[in-house]
């Protein structure tokens, strides 16, 4: 990898200092976004992205992280080492003040950088905060440094441990996160696999090693073909319109723009932006940039073909039915709204997508007519259904304004007008319902009974969801309409729960709930609104009753006991009215899981192959998976 900064020197003086390390461990959700499992994952990520920027400079190629059976997480590069030498200012090591001081480190300096994930002075010193333990390794100049820290502060001093080639240099940080902090300790495999796939693809040539000791695991992530290859794994369960993605790279005023697009013949719309390799989930100016040139393009060439009648425009939705693309930027001065980096501020951004995507893509479906025959022809059918949708929610908004209050009769609402205090069950079957109702807390809990399954909303156009009875309920009852429509401030419920029968139908009937809110609501499970209710699968009777919610559990209570009296339950049904209420919806006794979109460029490979029409693909996922599920026979 030839290096971008040639010339510039990477030494103590580039290390810039803006402020010390107070208040990270007082307030740690301000920097890494919570103390969860995903403030915890998010360490590594700070550590990756330190790795990333010296792979971007140029200097870097390979990155290893290990999970250690110890329970700390190393990650190491062949970068060109934090600098060891002393700071001009500071008299200590460069490596101790990027350590120490929050917002220290080479990413101020724009000569030791032309490009980085953020301000990642931020990161390292805040890892070092948020660690038990917490050791620095650096290779350069023949010599292999150590230092050791704790909780932010250092136990020892910078020394000289080895001797190492000359050309051989690099960095190794080794964490143990820190109790007092996190709510667990424990390194997420397949979190770690999916950032470092995404890491991989955006990094064309990049090579990263993940080594899980505990479970003895080894996966190495490297895509020579970028972008391009991304898009393809992207699609790799669905069906599409043109087997080459449409690509191209472009640079505007330092800002480097790479896109991949390529159009499926589903309904979905998934456009991921990423900047320095950061995936802006919530967009951005990027993002924006792109919907409005493919808008503008496709709207041209359909006038130029004189495909619509009486001077008709496409809308952006029409346009992005089916697509899938990346957007990703690598920008000097990265302007992002808060520090976990979600979406992308600079205003000038959006012009430079708009007008090198509306160029490239104006050329391109001038020299290949057949695939861009076949967007424009998505792009027109998708349109056809955007009307019939129309009519099917107008149909819905004129029969809830004459039905009483505007809701469902199948809703058994509760007396509470206070969103943030009242709930809304989703139960499948009329009998479960009833007994639901009975059992509820009438005041703040409200019960939507469903008959059976619900339309699969992956396999089914907008239009026919749309027109489904239950779907309309469903989506009238929680009050915040979908898509281009929805708003979060109409959500008429805190939480909304999904209560099934422990049995493969439930599973089945909860998979097809999850699969509607992804697609038509995923705000509402990003900001922690879903639920899945957890039924106990057995009460033991011993002096008293106790229910247990796994085999594994059932085991161990009656291990040793003297037979005691056991029984299964098939359904929510067979339960008596008190037993319901304490296990499953009384708020002090019940179990329920909150649903997280982890990864979404992940769970989006999820729903379409649980959901879609890839059989084997399905089969397959089943196969590599089915040892980590519990089995219910």
């Amino acid at each position: 990898m030839a290096p971008e900064n040639q010339g510039k020197k990477y030494d103590a003086e580039s290390i810039k200092v803006l402020e010390g390390l107070e208040g990270v461990r007082k307030r740690p959700a301000m920097y890494i976004g919570g103390t969860d499992k995903q403030g915890l994952h998010h360490l590594v990520s700070e550590l990756l992205d330190n790795s990333i920027d010296e792979a971007l400079a140029g200097y870097c190629d390979t990155i290893n992280v290990v999970i250690h059976k110890d329970g700390s997480c190393s990650v190491e590069d062949n970068g060109r080492g934090i600098p060891v030498g002393i700071h001009p200012t500071y008299k200590i090591p460069a490596v101790e003040v990027a350590l120490t001081k929050l917002h220290a480190g080479g990413k101020f300096d724009k000569d030791s950088y032309k490009v980085s994930g953020g301000l990642h002075g931020v990161g390292v010193s805040c890892v070092n905060a948020l660690s038990e333990k917490l050791y620095v390794k650096i290779k350069q100049e023949g010599k292999v440094y150590e230092q050791e820290y704790s909780r932010g502060t250092p136990t020892t001093k910078l020394k000289v441990i080895d001797k190492c080639p000359e050309k051989e240099t690099g960095t190794l940080v080794r964490f143990y996160p820190d109790p007092q902090i996190f709510s667990t300790l424990e390194f997420d495999y397949k979190v770690l696999q999916n950032r470092f796939r995404e890491v991989a693809f955006l990094n064309a040539g990049l090579k990263i090693i993940l080594k899980d000791e505990i479970k003895d695991k080894t996966e190495e992530f490297h895509a020579e073909g970028g972008i391009m290859d991304f898009v393809k794994w992207l699609n790799k369960s669905k069906e599409v319109l043109h087997p080459k993605p449409i690509y191209f790279k472009k640079e505007v005023d330092n800002v480097s723009i790479e896109i991949g697009i390529q159009y499926n013949s589903g309904y979905q719309e998934n456009i991921f932006g990423f900047v320095n390799t950061i995936n802006t989930v919530e967009g951005g100016t990027h993002v924006s940039g792109l919907k409005t040139a493919l808008t503008r393009v496709i709207n041209d060439y359909v006038k130029k073909k004189n495909l619509l009648k009486n001077g008709d425009t496409l809308m952006g939705e029409d346009v992005r039915e089916g697509l899938t693309a990346i957007v990703s930027l690598k920008i000097p001065e990265p302007q992002f709204e808060g520090q976990t980096k979600s979406k992308l501020g600079n205003s000038e951004v959006k012009g430079y997508v708009d007008s090198a995507t509306t160029l490239f893509l104006s050329e391109f479906f001038e020299e290949n007519p057949s695939v861009a025959k076949a967007v424009v022809q998505k792009s027109l059918d998708s349109a056809k259904a955007r009307l019939a949708a129309k009519k099917a929610k107008d149909l819905v908004r004129r029969k809830n304004a004459f039905s009483l209050g505007g809701l469902p009769g199948k809703l058994a609402d509760c007396s509470s007008k206070k969103s943030e205090e009242s709930e809304l069950y989703l139960v499948e079957g009329e009998s479960a319902g009833g007994s639901a109702k009975n059992a509820r807390n009438k005041e703040n809990q409200a019960i939507l009974s469903l008959k059976g399954k619900i339309l699969n909303v992956e396999k089914a156009n907008p239009s026919r969801a749309l027109s489904s009875e239950e779907i309309t309920n469903m989506i009238t009852a929680i009050g915040t309409g979908v898509g281009e429509s929805f708003e979060i401030s109409k959500l008429r419920y805190r939480r909304i729960i999904i209560m099934t029968d422990a049995d493969v139908d439930g599973e089945h009937i909860k998979t097809l709930l999850l699969t509607f809110f992804f697609r038509f609501m995923p705000e509402l499970i990003e900001k922690g609104h879903v639920y899945v209710a957890m039924p106990p699968l057995y009460r033991i009777r011993k002096k008293k009753d106790y229910y247990v919610y796994s085999d594994e559990e059932l085991k161990k209570e009656t291990s040793g006991a003297d037979n005691p009296n056991v029984t299964r339950f098939k359904g929510l049904g067979e339960m008596d009215l008190n037993q319901l209420w304490d296990t499953t919806m009384n708020p002090k006794t019940r179990k329920i899981k909150r649903i997280f979109i982890e990864d979404a460029v992940e769970a989006d490979q999820v729903f379409s192959m649980l959901m879609g029409d890839d059989v084997q693909g399905r089969k397959d996922f089943i196969a590599d998976n089915a040892h980590e599920a519990s089995l219910d026979i």
